[in-house]
């Protein structure tokens, strides 16, 4: 049994250098049921070393949620499972699970991944916040807004 296996809380796998994917973690945890969630950010050593499966380019493409028995969601099928852990957001996992949603959902989850810098950049001036919108990460850079 791995580590993962062993423990009673899902892990949810994000971009750690993304100011939006760090706002929603914290969202996520404000509300998280206790014990619910672990957050790892995928470029973490200890990523790799426990999910060595999941690879840099698969977690840059969207959240990974690891399941205690080893499951792995992936970007939007990841949602109703992350509401569920939730306090008061258990009942809205149905909506994600209705034919026209569940249609539509990759393509507004695509939208949102090749994107997330962008919405980084709006949340950072949103908020006041100094600095780069992202962090140093190579694959963290906003296009030129020139």
């Amino acid at each position: 049994m791995n580590a993962n296996t062993l423990s009673q809380s899902a892990t949810l796998i994000y971009d750690g250098e993304c100011n939006f994917c760090k706002a929603c973690v914290d969202w996520i945890a404000k509300r998280a049921r206790p014990g619910a969630l672990e957050f790892l950010p995928f470029q973490a050593p200890a990523r790799t070393e426990r999910y060595p499966q999941l690879t840099d380019e698969a977690c840059n493409e969207g959240m990974r949620l690891v399941l205690p028995d080893g499951a792995v969601r992936s970007g939007e099928q990841a949602v109703p499972d992350l509401l569920r852990m939730l306090k008061r957001w258990r009942w809205f996992a149905f909506v994600f699970e209705l034919p026209v949603i569940r249609g539509l959902s990759p393509i507004a989850y695509r939208w949102v991944v090749r994107n997330r810098f962008m919405i980084s950049e709006f949340v950072r001036k949103k908020d006041g916040t100094e600095g780069a919108a992202c962090g140093a990460g190579t694959n963290c850079e906003l296009p030129n807004q020139e």
